[in-house]
């Protein structure tokens, strides 16, 4: 089959540098490529040159007949005075976009409602709408558009958790067609393994392919490289073998090499857990003492909103905790609660007389004092030496983990992209030493690489981490546990991690759609009833969505007020045990796949074909716990 749009021996040149060197790729109807690489790689050149917004210097771009392409840039040219209806439905009629389900299922995802109440309704103007508002306007009108290749530059930007989780599902289950296509460029891994059946990888004027999402394409390229080290050690071994024979005048009596391509288990087999928590806390312990924040009973207000309300957390040393919530609902509050930086209303803060607290700042403009130092030296200004996984690391050791080599080092900080001001930022932070922080968003400007060195050296920090983000790999791989604010003023611990937290966002949606349609049935006879019924959606009341939000983490808001019948509970308990048998088929029905896939390690097709079961058969677990814990709350009241 023809590609929608395909790149045939492309060469591209900015100043020095060659962005593509005789590049030749496509993208087939039904494929949905993920593209990752260094940020100044050249992923963003790739994409305006498939949309035809960017001239080759030699080779051609290639489109099937009548193809339509549409992108997603990282800036917008919206016009300022520019209303959301005009943006999105175009020359649409009511009752077209209302009577096409695909449309209404865009609106309500991106827009919050059929009303588009998320952006200030269908009259809202574009002008004085935050960069999060117009990404998702922008988002909507194209996906409304819906060419047949979808072109995102970096579409989680700005987007929440429950934003991103939206449009992964959107482009993985309801979009696909045999005749479209999807080509994204992202940081975020958790999104490009939920969406992605294919990635490119844009390295040194080059596009390597790869089947399958972000781990798919980690074990690949891992693969990869041991085949790359073997066959240097096989050259090595023959120059030696060489320069005996040269030696002693005549040829060595050598057994040839023998090996095996090893499957994904032997590749990881010798590899430690990421961190030693046991180390790290008894460390962490060392630097803090017992005491770190201790939260309590704390309301915090800005302005006429509160976005915290008698809440209680304590963390400790060592304590590694992920933050997740919608826009606007506390998270960055939270931390300058933390730091000292917002008074409370109410309650009390206490922190420990040892703490010594470090904040990634989203504000680039504060390394413009230090333009005209070199990067190593911006970074022994603060110190020269640091300890990290116990071991003494010097600021230039630590800034080549972190990219910067030894050539960059010496570059001037104002001559540095925005991604590797952040870099610097983040190294300056650690090289003070600090035993608690905090990071706001880490993820903005940086590429996958840098993010997993990132990763790699906080694994060896000995200290409190907090970290704000929406790039659910991101906050899993750097935190131990996450807690989410749900817009109604409390904390809530998420042991299930943020899949635990988009169930809950989504029963109190549900919860307020059925106090809605309470209400509308009731009419104004009992409007209190109404209004308590609504309060579930967090905004009309915090303490009738706190309980709504806690009912819903229970399982069923009414399930813990009423004990259930003893017939219900004994239904409950056969369902309880139906689903712990399934689960163990499940069990080992996943562990005769992994062993599938390790056999298969070399075949592209048929390690496709098993991780798209391996797939299926998450989702019909996902969907076994869920019914098990229902269960069990009604067995177990």
């Amino acid at each position: 089959m023809a590609p929608l749009v395909a790149l045939d021996r492309a060469t591209i040149v900015v100043g020095t540098q060659v962005l593509l060197d005789g590049v030749s790729v496509g993208v087939s109807p039904g494929d949905r490529v993920g593209v990752v690489g260094r940020n100044g790689g050249g992923k963003s050149t790739l994409l305006n040159l498939l949309l035809g917004a960017r001239e080759l210097d030699s080779g051609r771009v290639v489109r099937t007949g009548g193809v339509s392409v549409g992108m997603l840039a990282q800036t917008d040219d919206l016009e300022p005075e520019a209303r959301v209806r005009d943006v999105v439905l175009g020359d649409l009629a009511e009752h077209e976009w209302a009577g096409d389900a695909r449309v209404r299922e865009i609106v309500d995802g991106l827009l919050g409602d059929l009303d588009a109440t998320a952006l200030g309704g269908w009259d809202a103007v574009v002008g004085p709408m935050s960069g999060g508002e117009r990404r998702r306007l922008a988002l909507a009108a194209l996906l409304v558009a819906d060419p047949d290749l979808l072109l995102l530059d970096e579409p989680t930007n700005h987007l929440d958790v429950e934003g991103v989780a939206w449009l992964a599902t959107y482009l993985a289950s309801r979009r696909p067609r045999t005749d479209n296509g999807l080509l994204v460029v992202t940081h975020d891994r958790w999104f490009l393994d939920a969406v992605s059946t294919r990635t490119w990888e844009v390295d040194d004027g080059a596009v390597h392919t790869y089947d399958g999402g972000y781990a798919a394409y980690v074990l690949a390229k891992a693969e990869r490289s041991r085949i790359a080290a073997v066959t240097q050690e096989r050259r090595a071994n023959l120059l030696r073998k060489e320069l005996a024979w040269l030696q002693r005048g005549a040829p060595a009596r050598t057994s040839k090499p023998k090996f095996r391509i090893e499957a994904a288990g032997a590749l990881i087999a010798g590899e430690p857990a990421p961190r030693d928590e046991v180390e790290l806390v008894r460390f962490a312990t060392t630097r803090l003492g017992k005491d770190v924040f201790d939260l309590i009973e704390a309301t915090a207000v800005l302005g006429e909103r509160t976005l915290l309300e008698r809440v209680t957390w304590r963390l400790g040393p060592g304590d590694r905790y992920g933050i997740v919530g919608v826009n606007g609902a506390g998270k960055s509050t939270l931390l300058r609660v933390l730091r000292g930086e917002l008074a409370l209303a109410a309650g009390k803060l206490k922190t420990g007389k040892t703490v010594q607290i470090a904040a990634l700042s989203q504000d680039l403009r504060e390394l413009d004092p230090l333009a005209g130092q070199t990067v190593i030296d911006a970074i022994t200004q603060v110190r020269s030496f640091t300890m990290l996984g116990g071991k003494e690391v010097s600021a230039s050791q630590l800034a080549t983990r972190l990219g910067f080599s030894g050539g960059r080092q010496r570059s001037r900080v104002g001559d540095l992209s925005g991604g590797e001001r952040r870099r610097l930022q983040f190294l300056r932070l650690l090289m003070d030493e600090p035993n608690v922080l905090m990071l706001d968003e880490p993820t903005n400007d940086l590429d996958i690489d840098t993010l997993t060195a990132m990763e790699d050296v906080l694994d060896g920090w000995a200290g409190t981490l907090l970290v704000v983000s929406h790039d659910r790999y991101l906050l899993e791989r750097m935190t131990d546990r996450q807690v989410a604010l749900l817009g109604d003023g409390s904390l809530r611990d998420l042991p299930g991690g943020v899949e635990q937290y988009l169930r809950l966002r989504q029963e109190m949606r549900d919860s307020a759609d059925r106090g809605r349609r309470a209400g509308s049935a009731v009419g104004a006879a009992a409007p209190s009833r109404s209004a308590a019924s609504g309060a579930g959606a967090g905004a009309a009341s915090g303490a009738a969505s706190r309980s709504a939000a806690s009912g819903a983490g229970a399982g069923a808001a009414s399930g813990a007020a009423t004990p259930a019948p003893a017939a219900a509970q004994r239904e409950a308990r056969k369902a309880v045990a139906r689903a712990e048998r399934s689960l163990t088929q499940l069990a080992t029905r996943e562990e005769r796949l992994h062993g599938q896939l390790v056999t298969a390690a070399t075949d592209a097709q048929e390690t496709l074909r098993l991780s798209r079961e391996l797939d299926e058969l998450h989702t019909e677990r996902e969907q076994l716990e869920i019914q098990w814990l229902e269960a069990a709350e009604l067995a177990d009241p």
